[in-house]
């Protein structure tokens, strides 16, 4: 039995796993040689399927307090070709196309191939502190190592619907969605540039680009058009798999297939970021010169009506609970059980509710409990209901947050 003491130390060592994640190498963003490579992201965090599946759920209605999610108010759309940097070419960071889920990664193996002709079998193995995007959806629950997609960054998948799992390692930021563009199902793509040092990506449909924490096209026939977003989670295995029993896992390529025609495997034993967050280094080249924190501190942003407002994931985690105002957007921020900071509004049905912690699972207001990974009303008045989702990334670095959000505030406790 948890006695709440064990999941806080579990929390905080979340926090240092993500914090620790990432670093220019071969990979993500960043195009490299590396053994095995061609040179070329919700959940609910609780468990229940029955009230918590992180998207479509049936008998689940969301709260009428509308979309608060909100773009960077400096971006002047379409975003010119000068403003992109190329980290490496289209495809040569290869998507997900045919994901491949089991248990666990139990006989893996993929053989290597070197740039001299050598071969190595390896056999990776998933362990508890990896960290992996979660989601919840239709009942079934899904896992996306960051071993995977610290190499790949997108995930092109289907559960209750087309779905888009993305990842960023330079800015350490997951985003979940509809695998759709211009309302119909499509394949999306790496396309090797960076806006802002983040992850650009493509659709097969239209060859539009899209920013991935902006979740919008840039660039192309579907400009100034936006994801539609889905909760998701980024914690430990370990967690993931203690709060979703059933779950399953992405296999790494060659199991998956991938969207490029050359060797997919990659060597998933090795973070090919390592050392990254320790760096001063800002994506492939950024600049950071905010005093206020330094560029690779985790934080949640939230952005409405013009205001944009950056929470240091350690004080979220510290205070358990926070209530604010964004914009004219009530919201409360919080963790879920497994630790992941979220953002919810507090308006539901044109009133404003006032949250506070009832267990490590549950938020009570307005006579009712709600989910804090779901932002789902399980009893009371508002039973059925879910809260709208005030974040549309994951928690990200701060450098990240602040190249789409210059003017943000930073709040303090």
């Amino acid at each position: 039995m948890d006695n709440g003491s064990g999941r806080r130390t579990r929390r905080r060592s979340l926090l240092s796993g993500l914090g620790a994640l990432a670093a220019v190498g071969a990979a993500g963003c960043v195009e490299s040689l590396s053994p095995g490579g061609d040179g070329g992201g919700g959940g609910d965090g609780d468990g229940d399927s029955n009230d918590g599946d992180g998207g479509g759920d049936t008998g689940v209605s969301a709260a009428s307090g509308g979309s608060v999610i909100e773009g960077a108010s400096n971006v002047e759309l379409p975003v010119s070709a000068n403003q992109l940097d190329r980290g490496a070419s289209k495809d040569a960071i290869p998507a997900i196309v045919d994901p491949i889920f089991s248990e666990d990664w139990s006989g893996f193996e993929a053989e290597l191939r070197g740039q001299f002709g050598s071969r190595e079998t390896i056999e990776p193995r998933l362990e508890e502190d990896d960290l992996v995007v979660g989601i919840s959806r239709e009942g079934e629950a899904r896992a996306y190592p960051l071993r995977i997609l610290n190499w790949h960054e997108i995930v092109n998948d289907e559960l209750g619907g087309p779905l888009l799992i993305t990842y960023c390692p330079l800015c350490r930021s997951a985003i979940v969605a509809e695998r759709r563009a211009g309302g119909e199902e499509t394949r999306f793509g790496v396309s090797g540039l960076l806006f802002r040092n983040a992850l650009v990506m493509y659709d097969e449909a239209t060859e539009s680009r899209w920013s991935q924490i902006l979740s919008q096209a840039i660039q192309g026939e579907l400009t100034g058009e936006r994801l539609e977003i889905l909760p998701s989670t980024l914690t430990t295995w370990g967690e993931w798999q203690e709060s979703h029993p059933e779950t399953v896992v992405l296999r790494p390529p060659p199991d998956s297939s991938t969207i490029s025609s050359g060797p997919g495997a990659r060597d998933y034993r090795v973070n090919p970021y390592d050392g990254y967050d320790e760096s001063e280094q800002i994506g492939i080249g950024g600049q950071f010169d905010d005093e206020r924190l330094g560029p690779k501190v985790e934080v949640l942003g939230v952005a409405v009506d013009g205001t944009a407002r950056a929470y240091t994931a350690n004080a979220i985690i510290e205070a358990g609970l926070i209530e604010d105002t964004v914009g004219e957007l009530p919201i409360v921020i919080t963790t879920t059980p497994d630790g992941t900071p979220i953002a919810w509004s507090r308006r539901v049905d044109g009133e404003t509710l006032s949250l506070s912690i009832a267990d490590e699972r549950h938020l009570s207001g307005g006579n009712s409990r709600w989910r804090r990974g779901t932002g789902i009303a399980v009893d009371g008045p508002y039973e059925g209901q879910r809260l709208t989702q005030a974040n549309s990334v994951s928690a990200l670095f701060w450098f990240a947050w602040l190249d789409f959000h210059p003017e943000t505030e930073l709040y303090e406790p």
